[in-house]
């Protein structure tokens, strides 16, 4: 690998860095910021970027990309903290992970600074406004449904009157009892202002509280023979049980926590959260977030950590996280700021129940994550809009909507395992995945150009036959050759330089240069290179065709190293029984038959049970059970 060696305006900015703290901002040739960071020391911060010795990929896709430095003194790492927030809420830096939607998430705003609050779903937050926020949430479908059934639990105003209490007439809701009518004097102040609190302590999570209070005042009613108004506070406690009943207890019943883990696949990554107050799981909200590839965990969660508290109006006493992050002390000093001077503790759980609702978040988000990737490729308007930026990028004569993407999968030179994705309008097609083990190479150490060689050599060899010899496919049944026999629009090999010229060469020897365009993509920069071509394409990091080719990519990665561990697997289960006394090939090939090659249920077997195996002898039996032990 070149050692890499700074431009002379970097080293000049790099040798002037002050020993400070602040942010920093990483430009491009366009002067466009792509990364944006803090340092209690820019200079050492900073310098770590450009050092010859930092191979970390991210770390190397930005500073290949970056032609100049800018900074900002702050005084203090707590400033740096907003400061940085701030740069990142607006510029949207490429190379940060942000917060995949562009748009604000819903909060349910109560006007408390009127005399008669409304309760209403917003997108904005004005902190001076005097009303209080309860939010973020992710569906404003879900907020709609929340407020409806607080409505019928506590009454309350969603018109614009001026409320005097002598208008002659009130309006719907009021015959339908979703508003105690103030307009008209039906309600007092007083008694408004009870359900407008009642509301927001079932928000804030004290539901159980005020199901205990409407239950109180529902038997005072009764006793105090004030039936109509028992009536209505009957019709309440049901409807605050329910919703009690969904902020089930899942912590101590003091617990005021947010719970955040997250799942990671490629440059997406979703965070499950849950809320939890005074026990009870009052909220479970997931948030997408992209850019993360390669990212480290804990500035995963450093990096959500500061943009969804920095919107986000509740903020809990803990936040229980899945990784420690490095500057905890610092987020845990602003967020107390935000909280209004009160204490806020980063919590990594290693046991208990918190360890337990970290690992649930975890798998819910795990799912999440694929739930949203399948959306993904439902959406056709996305697959077409990838579609056709590729076939721009790389001058294709039609959209690639069939790719094929080859990649490479070796340890140490064994088990070598070449595989084959296929992705058809955007989407893996999986029934046309197909794995070829490396024979060519397997004795002569790891060859990843040989390799690559020798499977794109019979799959092309595999499309020959089919077109030459096609054999008969019987009415209603699957044409197997089929597979072999379609040319891709797109062939993507996992590489760089050399892995594309194997590729040409390849297509060249099956005359299928001018049919078959061909590119490899590199990972550490996400370059593509196509042939005759010097300079590598690089599409825009938040492109659908570069997410789509980063999918295929990813796909052909996975099922590679799945393949590979698979064989690697049955070598070593292979050379187990191998080394018994008395078992060759074809004992081995029975024993595995008879056993599903499962050497657990080999191992537990008894004398009786392998002796019924053909070929296996009483003394081979005791070979093995002595070999692999009982």
């Amino acid at each position: 690998m070149a050692e890499y060696t700074p431009s002379e305006h970097i080293q000049s900015i790099l040798d002037n860095l002050p020993a400070e703290p602040g942010v920093y901002q990483m430009i491009d040739p366009n002067g466009a910021i792509i990364y944006v960071g803090k340092a209690k020391s820019l200079r050492n911060r900073v310098r770590s970027y450009f050092q010859p010795s930092n191979h970390d990929p991210k770390v190397l896709r930005i500073r290949h990309d970056t032609a100049d430095i800018q900074f900002i003194l702050t005084g203090d790492e707590l400033k740096a903290l907003i400061t940085e927030a701030e740069l990142i809420r607006v510029h949207k830096p490429r190379y940060n992970v942000l917060l995949k939607d562009d748009k604000r998430y819903p909060y349910i705003r109560v006007t408390t600074g009127d005399a008669f609050p409304t309760v209403e779903m917003t997108r904005r937050i004005d902190r001076s406004d005097g009303h209080r926020y309860f939010g973020p949430f992710t569906s404003a479908g879900g907020v709609r449904e929340t407020l409806d059934v607080l409505r019928r639990a506590f009454p309350y105003l969603t018109c614009d009157r001026e409320i005097t209490g002598q208008d002659k007439r009130a309006c719907l809701y009021y015959d339908i009892k979703l508003c105690g009518a103030p307009c008209i004097g039906a309600q007092t102040r007083e008694e408004y202002w009870e359900n407008i609190n009642g509301l927001m302590r079932v928000l804030s999570g004290h539901a159980e509280e005020v199901l205990a209070d409407l239950r109180a005042q529902m038997e005072a009613a009764a006793e105090a023979l004030d039936f109509e108004r028992a009536a209505i506070l009957r019709d309440r406690v049901k409807v605050v049980a329910q919703i009690a009943q969904r902020q089930r207890l899942v912590a101590d019943i003091d617990a005021d926590q947010d719970v955040i883990a997250f799942a990671q696949q490629g440059s997406d990554a979703v965070v499950q959260m849950f809320l939890i107050r005074n026990g009870r799981l009052i909220g479970s909200e997931y948030f997408a977030l992209t850019g993360s590839e390669d990212t480290a965990a804990e500035d995963i969660v450093a990096s959500f950590l500061t943009q969804f508290y920095q919107e986000a109006t509740d903020i809990p006493r803990e936040v229980v996280l899945p990784a420690e992050v490095s500057e905890a002390r610092i987020i845990e000093q602003w967020l107390r700021d935000r909280r209004g001077g009160k204490k806020v503790k980063l919590i990594v759980p290693r046991r208990g129940n918190k360890r337990e609702l970290v690992q649930l978040a975890a798998q819910t988000a795990a799912e999440k994550l694929q739930i949203l990737r399948a959306q993904w490729e439902s959406d056709t308007v996305k697959q077409e809009t990838a579609l056709r930026e590729i076939q721009e990028a790389l001058s294709l004569p039609r959209p690639p909507n069939r790719i094929e993407c080859f990649d490479i999968s070796t340890t140490q030179g064994t088990a070598i395992v070449a595989s084959r994705v296929v992705f058809a309008q955007g989407v893996p097609r999986k029934s046309e995945y197909r794995r070829f083990n490396i024979r060519t190479v397997a004795h002569e150490g790891s060859d990843d150009y040989q390799s690559m060689r020798e499977a794109l050599t019979r799959r092309f060899q595999r499309y020959t036959d089919a077109v030459a010899n096609p054999l008969p496919v019987e009415p209603g049944k699957q044409d197997h050759d089929e597979t072999w026999r379609l040319l891709p629009d797109l062939l993507i090999v996992d590489g760089g330089k050399g892995q594309l010229s194997v590729a040409v060469e390849v297509l060249a020897q099956f005359g299928l240069t001018e049919r078959v365009p061909v590119c490899a993509l590199a990972k550490q920069f996400e370059e593509i290179f196509v042939p005759g071509r010097a300079e590598s394409i690089l599409l825009p990091r938040r492109s659908e065709g570069l997410y789509l080719l980063q999918r295929v990519r990813d796909e052909a990665h996975r099922f590679a190293i799945t393949s590979h561990r698979q064989r690697r697997n049955k070598a070593g289960l292979a050379s187990q029984l191998e080394e018994v006394p008395g078992i060759g090939p074809q004992r081995r090939k029975a024993l595995l038959k008879v056993f599903n090659r499962d050497i657990e249920a080999i191992r537990r077997a008894s004398i009786e049970e392998l002796t019924a195996v053909p070929g296996i002898t009483r003394q081979i039996a005791e070979n093995l059970k002595a070999a692999l032990g009982e």
